[in-house]
């Protein structure tokens, strides 16, 4: 009868010991993904990025109107995977892209349901020369510390 209390206490520390271990596990798991969305996020905007100056170049070079559009992908000819279009309503679904109408930036919906906002700047010639990164007055800049969910 001892042994068998005994076994039973030993297989519930067991249980608990790998209960608290897959926990640990879980969660490690879930920031690493939320890294790695994170990563991809940023590859993708430093890849619009390169569109965008790579357009502006060719202009500088060849002439010709800049888009009128203030939406980076149409600047870009190439949607991001996940891309829903230009919307005045904020998607149902997480994990997408998508332009917002109304507030004029390029939004990015995490799988956690919170977003990262990008717009589009056009400055003068003369105001880009002293910013990096920039060519003809023309970036993409990350829109921080607005509450939006």
């Amino acid at each position: 009868m001892a042994g068998d209390l005994r076994r039973r206490y030993e297989f519930g520390v067991i249980v608990l010991i790998v209960g608290v271990l897959a926990l640990l596990l879980m969660q490690a798991l879930e920031r690493t993904r939320r890294e790695i969305e994170e990563a991809a996020v940023q590859s993708e905007i430093a890849a619009l990025r390169v569109e965008l100056l790579d357009r502006v170049a060719h202009r500088e070079v060849h002439g010709g109107p800049l888009p009128q559009s203030d939406n980076p992908v149409r600047w870009a000819g190439r949607e991001p995977q996940g891309y829903r279009g230009e919307l005045s309503t904020r998607p149902a679904e997480n994990g997408v892209w998508y332009y917002d109408l109304r507030q004029g930036e390029l939004v990015y919906r995490y799988r956690a349901g919170d977003e990262a906002h990008y717009r589009l700047e056009r400055m003068g010639r003369a105001a880009a020369d002293n910013v990096p990164g920039r060519l003809a007055g023309v970036g993409l800049r990350r829109v921080v510390g607005t509450a939006r969910n």
